[in-house]
């Protein structure tokens, strides 16, 4: 019988406990650890290399930090992630976990039906994935065969107003910055797109190379040109424009710099 490890991700250590109790009555899971914030957690998926994080997404405890935010991190390390799948106690919560690529959504109380169906769909998942694996290893063998290349295409944000839907490429972004309820986009054509959702609604649907520096601000990484630490700014190419960065979101400028450093790079 195939094993499948997991690791528990929650603020609250009577939700962690519970969702502990119920694994146990499968056989088909191991435990190896859990964790009650955002790094202790971060820091054990990257350790142990789990194949399902049971993560929970609104704790009651904020300075957790936990968030849909620790998937993008984990992006940013492992090119295979493992199953994600959700505990939280709120349904709204759904539909943004999607955006995530979430494997599962359960709702608190966790029940044992919910394990079941979770249990079956990682079987089959995993039993998918071997079988394409075998595909491949079985027409790598044969002479002059192409097998097809799927490009990822870049996404598209459809901003609605008043029955004018307005088109655009995510790659096309600058910069969002926040105007009280509405959030401004910065296309690098020089064009500004008001939304009339909040900084905030982006923060959460959006992900790599999008990343909050600043209350008011989240910058395309692809955009940046400079990094000021003294003046805690970034400037945008071919743009006179300086983006300000706070002590708040000083890591996640920290992580861009990290980012730019790995590959093909020169520093001198």
């Amino acid at each position: 019988m195939k094993k499948y490890s997991y690791i528990i991700i929650d603020d609250d250590v009577e939700s962690i406990l519970g969702t502990k109790t119920i694994a146990k009555g499968f056989s088909e899971l191991t435990f190896l650890a859990s964790a009650t914030n955002y790094q202790s957690g971060l820091d054990l998926v990257l350790e142990h290399k789990p194949a399902i994080v049971f993560l929970e997404i609104d704790p009651e405890d904020l300075s957790s930090k936990l968030s849909l935010e620790f998937i993008n991190e984990l992006h940013r390390f492992l090119s295979i992630l493992p199953k994600i799948i959700i505990t939280t106690r709120k349904k709204e919560l759904a539909f943004e976990s999607i955006q995530y690529g979430v494997f599962d959504y359960f709702l608190k109380p966790v029940q044992p039906i919910d394990f079941i169906k979770a249990i079956l769909k990682v079987k089959k998942k995993f039993s998918e994935t071997n079988s394409e694996i075998r595909s491949e290893n079985s027409t790598s063998a044969l002479p002059f065969v192409q097998t097809p290349q799927f490009i990822e295409k870049p996404l598209i944000i459809c901003i609605k107003s008043y029955g004018d839907y307005r088109y655009i490429n995510s790659n096309d972004i600058c910069y969002f910055q926040a105007d009280n309820n509405s959030t401004d986009i910065f296309l690098n054509s020089g064009d500004m797109i008001t939304a009339f959702k909040t900084l905030k609604h982006f923060e959460a649907i959006l992900s790599h190379p999008f990343v909050r520096i600043h209350n008011s601000y989240i910058i395309n990484k692809n955009y940046i040109s400079r990094i000021h630490n003294g003046n805690s700014v970034c400037y945008i190419k071919n743009s006179s424009k300086k983006i300000p960065f706070s002590k708040t979101y000083k890591s996640n400028v920290d992580l861009i710099i990290a980012d730019f450093s790995i590959g093909n790079y020169l520093e001198v």
